[in-house]
């Protein structure tokens, strides 16, 4: 029988989307229920636990940095991790990002330990320290192996030990948490103790998937694993013979293969949104980068990467012998077809924008939206150009205290400043524990170093008891618009008595 080595990434979530801070950082990413999916090993120090309320895990750790989840980089990061493990041994089956299976390739690297060790010391160069394997005669014993092993070593299930070693694993390990519950209620512990029922009963009350999980209790999974299919290779080549070392000749040369390119993936239905460049000079790798488009790489839009990328300092120290066009992100093609009618994007605007990304940077260059929230902060919306933004509040649910969005003020604060509001006596004007005024604003300056001025109309307050349940996170915030004799028109708030301003209308 063929024997199955998994290797489990932890916490793929947090690797994938938050790599770019400090490994000491507490970090979590979070479900689209506000439930935590994954935390980092100085996070759980913290107290933070996957399944945790998005403020019970701030109450644990203040400093928590929480994104949102995104199932598309998850995968987009793993793939990667599969490329180098199928050069290392082809067949590999991902089962979702962050764990993977494959035939152990024991006899070409001399036995099953040793096999596990050269591809956890590939990953580990690669850059992923945190990596386990697990190596059993079927694919539950061998995912549950690797999920109990060191970091960066194997734990391997000797042949015919399955039901040995899933016999006293916790009940937890399978799927179905109705079924596990119910297992409970009934005295089990273990898969041990579920394994020793008989099968026809547990057939008779759960069914066809309490069947499944019977067997994976008694260390028979007969599952077989579904190798990867490798797709067709859709890399762009131009090889330069002999080496140019001007970017104009580049660029001139590799039209053909970047029509080429775009030809291949047309013929398959698809277009890329984002690829990567790779340039090779003195037959070595001497510069790459990855390239985004807000709808899809036509030929000209790939030969200006091209140009855009040689103008780097650097790049073309030496002469340019290969370069290279690698898909990293396929679309259908449907999905970014020409209108019947016309108004597409407008082609001069994106290579413009384009441009200016690859001077300044892919996260400089941002483009802008509205999402749900109540007040003009919490619902700009930005994301780097050609980038799809992810975590977005929906615009039409109910937002109680939100402030009215027509007219939208035009110049928002980014963070408010100091106000005062005073009644016609001078008296500090504050919001009372029911909502109502303490006295009608008559006079107000919207920052410390303006003059004071005579409040001719305003509107509200529009109240917001936000994130109640959470006594440290809580606040009363009530909401005001003013406008003052001179014609300017203020969004301001009031917490606690004091005034703030938070934007300007126009």
């Amino acid at each position: 029988m063929a024997r199955i080595l998994v290797l489990w990434c932890p916490d793929w979530p947090v690797v994938a989307q938050l790599s770019d801070l400090p490994p000491d950082t507490p970090t979590a990413v979070l479900e689209r229920g506000g439930t935590v999916l994954a935390c980092s090993p100085r996070a759980r120090e913290e107290g933070v636990r996957r399944g945790m309320r998005r403020r019970d895990a701030q109450a644990r750790c203040p400093e928590l940095v929480l994104r949102d989840h995104d199932a598309d980089a998850d995968a987009r990061a793993f793939e990667p991790i599969l490329a180098l493990i199928e050069s290392l041994s082809p067949g590999v089956a991902p089962l979702r990002p962050g764990l993977c299976a494959l035939g152990v390739p024991a006899r070409y690297y001399g036995g099953e330990i040793e096999a596990a060790a050269v591809i956890t010391e590939q990953l580990v160069e690669h850059g992923l320290w945190d990596v386990r394997c697990g190596i059993a005669d079927d694919l539950f014993t061998a995912e549950q192996a690797a999920r109990r092993a060191p970091v960066q070593e194997a734990l391997v299930v000797p042949a015919g030990g399955s039901p040995d070693f899933v016999r006293e694993l916790p009940l937890d390990v399978l799927d179905d948490a109705e079924m596990v519950d119910l297992l409970r209620r009934l005295g089990l512990r273990t898969l041990g103790d579920f394994a020793r029922l008989p099968s026809r009963d547990v057939h008779t009350r759960f069914g066809p998937l309490g069947a499944m999980a019977h067997r994976l209790a008694r260390g028979e999974d007969h599952r077989l694993v579904a190798r990867r299919e490798v797709p067709p290779d859709l890399i762009g080549r131009a090889v330069f013979e002999p080496p140019l070392t001007s970017s104009e000749a580049i660029a001139f040369s590799l039209r053909t293969a970047a029509e080429s390119f775009v030809a291949a993936l047309a013929g398959r239905g698809e277009v890329a949104t984002a690829v990567r460049i790779e340039i090779d000079a003195d037959g070595a790798l001497a510069h790459e980068r990855a390239w985004r488009h807000p709808r899809w790489f036509s030929s000209a839009d790939l030969i200006d990467r091209v140009r855009w990328q040689l103008q780097v300092p650097g790049v073309i120290a030496h002469p340019v012998d290969e370069v290279r066009i690698v898909p990293e992100a396929l679309a259908t093609l449907g999905e970014h077809a020409e209108s019947l009618f016309g108004g597409g994007v407008d082609e001069q605007v994106e290579r413009g924008v384009a441009r200016v990304q690859s001077l300044v940077g892919p996260e400089a260059v941002r483009s802008a939206g509205v999402q749900g929230g109540r007040d003009p902060r919490e619902r700009q919306l930005t994301a780097p150009w050609g980038d799809r933004p992810v975590g977005v509040r929906a615009t039409d649910a109910p937002w109680p205290g939100a402030i009215p969005s027509a007219p939208a003020p035009a110049r928002v604060l980014p963070e408010p400043v100091p106000a005062q509001v005073v009644g016609a006596e001078g008296q500090s004007v504050v919001v009372t524990g029911r909502g109502g005024l303490t006295g009608e604003p008559a006079r107000f300056r919207p920052r410390p170093d303006e003059a004071w001025q005579p409040v001719a109309a305003w509107a509200g307050p529009w109240p917001i008891d936000d994130l109640w349940w959470d006594e440290h996170a809580a606040r009363r915030v009530a909401r005001f618009q003013v406008v003052g004799v001179d014609g300017s028109a203020w969004l301001m708030c009031v917490e606690n008595g004091h005034w703030w301003t938070e934007a300007r209308y126009d």
